[in-house]
């Protein structure tokens, strides 16, 4: 039997083995978490909109059903090219094809002692960790007696303008301006100072300008002050240090949000070491038309650690709809190759783009075709509910938005952790 291992359970990888159930292949799922997360909604569970068991899937769960699949619980920690064997703590695994789809993770650019004053939104625990700041800020605040510690309590900074950046920032404001109206008694939430900073000279830089443009109307309108051109020198505990142009400021702030940067998976490099792999400057892996690696054939790489450019375009973003679209292909080629025939070079087919942008406001580019407000908000929630991956999961998250929409309650507003901001 044809032994094919993958390498990360998110949406390239899982999206590649459910794609292969029929093949003649044995394939091992190997993942350093037994749950496949749905990312894109990471920012609620930050927020206290959802529960972090409503955007995951275990693994084993998914697959439970495919015979030809699964799944073991590893972090892999090298890849032996010349052997074709995958090893990981206590052990290794040979195969006769491999997909790596280990993603990325948040960057500071350098700036590594910076993660601990600005989380990141990666995983489930960076949202509960922004969770906990967030919500625990407020409390802070609430104890406060002098004005000026409780201005810096009360403001929150995130940093970047991307869909993650925008989507926190409206949420955070909700969660000012009306979730937490009546829980205080010495604070008034929607004193809060929401400033969400961008290095370039737009939000949302990866949308048309006119989107763009109604987006940052949108955050204005919840009282959201959005400063382009305006970028993070320094972050020190209680204080961020911003250059706007050719000015300096520091900021007194308790809590920082990162959503600005991500770099790519360590496994990367490690291909790269053994001269297996060469990678772009933001250490993707540098792919072929098929996402398989140049003398390697055996190798795919997908999703957000690989660099892949087609004809006569740009590197293909790292979202979720790509790395969808790259599980599928690949499982093809591997399906084609069993036969000896080939595939034409992969397409990507880009259905297009959604940010929310606060509550029943989005925005949204659909090939071409716009739409701002409430019927892009319609859109996302209803393209983002299909894409869960269990049915379970989707009523869970309808039923959560619906109460919050009507109530303006977030039930999962939890202060978990073994520390409490003072």
């Amino acid at each position: 039997m044809h032994r094919l291992v993958i390498i990360g359970g998110g949406f390239g990888g899982l999206y590649a083995a459910q794609s292969m159930k029929n093949l003649p292949v044995q394939i091992t799922l190997i993942d350093r978490r037994n749950f496949h997360l749905f990312q894109p909604l990471l920012y609620q569970v930050a927020t206290g909109w959802l529960s972090p068991a409503n955007i995951a899937s275990t693994l084993r769960a998914v697959l439970r059903h495919q015979k030809n699949a699964q799944v073991l619980l590893a972090e892999v920690t090298d890849i032996d090219a010349e052997r074709r064997k995958v090893i990981f703590a206590g052990g290794e695994l040979g195969y006769d094809t491999l997909i790596v789809a280990t993603g990325s993770s948040h960057h500071y650019f350098g700036h590594h002692d910076w993660e601990k004053f600005a989380p990141g939104l990666k995983t489930i625990e960076d949202a509960t960790e922004m969770r906990r700041r967030i919500f625990s800020a407020f409390e802070s605040a609430e104890r406060e007696t002098d004005p000026t510690k409780i201005r810096a309590w009360l403001t929150f900074i995130i940093v970047g303008g991307g869909p993650t950046g925008v989507e926190l920032a409206g949420a955070l404001a909700d969660i000012a301006n009306k979730t937490l109206t009546y829980d205080f008694r010495s604070i008034d939430p929607a004193d809060a100072q929401i400033l969400l900073l961008e290095a370039s000279d737009r939000i949302l830089s990866t949308y048309p300008e006119d989107l763009s443009s109604k987006a940052q109307s949108f955050l204005n309108n919840l009282g959201i002050s959005v400063q382009t051109r305006s970028a993070v020198t320094e972050l020190r505990a209680g204080e961020v240090a911003v250059k706007r142009d050719e000015t300096y400021e520091t900021i007194p702030c308790q809590t920082v949000l990162w959503a600005a940067g991500v770099r790519a998976s360590h496994l990367g490099a490690a291909l790269a070491r053994c001269g297996v792999a060469t990678l772009d400057r933001g250490g993707k892996v540098i792919v072929q038309n098929d996402f398989s690696i140049a003398n390697h054939p055996e190798i795919f790489v997908i999703g957000d650690l690989a660099s892949y450019t087609p004809r006569g375009g740009k590197p293909l973003p790292g979202i979720a709809p790509v790395a969808q679209q790259a599980g599928r292909y690949v499982a093809k080629v591997v399906g084609a190759r069993l036969t000896g025939k080939t595939l034409p070079r992969f397409t990507y087919r880009d259905r297009g783009s959604m940010a929310i942008v606060g509550r029943a406001t989005a925005i949204a580019d659909l090939g071409g075709f716009h739409l701002a407000g409430f019927t892009a908000w319609l859109a996302w929630l209803f393209v983002h509910l299909m894409q869960l991956v269990e049915f379970e999961n989707r009523v869970l998250v309808l039923v959560q938005w619906g109460w919050f929409y009507f109530r303006r309650s977030r039930a999962a507003r939890l202060i978990t952790g073994d520390r409490f901001e003072s």
